[in-house]
């Protein structure tokens, strides 16, 4: 009886063993894990915040040239009005005072 008795206290204390084993296994486990975590969130907002800095540039290198093209646009509109300006400014004038003196 004394032997099973024995027997009975080292199976519980092997089981308590392997228990508190485990738990210190599941506390590692969990930590590497969280760690997993930790990283793939630093380094996912990391790519994340870098692809969208590229987009981000990418629209404004197409913004500036965009508003490059339209400056180059106004400005030959208003040469092409200055010119026309020039060479009909005479014209103009006298339309001008015809229309007032018809008035």
């Amino acid at each position: 009886m004394e032997s099973v008795i024995g027997k009975l206290a080292e199976i519980e204390e092997t089981a308590e063993a392997i228990v508190k084993h485990a738990h210190e296994q599941k506390a590692e486990i969990a930590s590497e894990l969280q760690e997993a975590r930790d990283e793939f969130d630093r380094v996912t907002e990391e790519e994340t915040r870098q692809r969208i800095s590229e987009i981000r540039e990418g629209y404004e290198k197409k913004m500036n040239a965009l508003i490059e093209e339209q400056k180059e646009k106004n400005h030959s509109v208003i040469e092409e009005l200055k010119k026309d300006y020039e060479e009909h400014h005479a014209a103009y004038a006298g339309e001008i005072l015809k229309n007032i003196l018809e008035v």
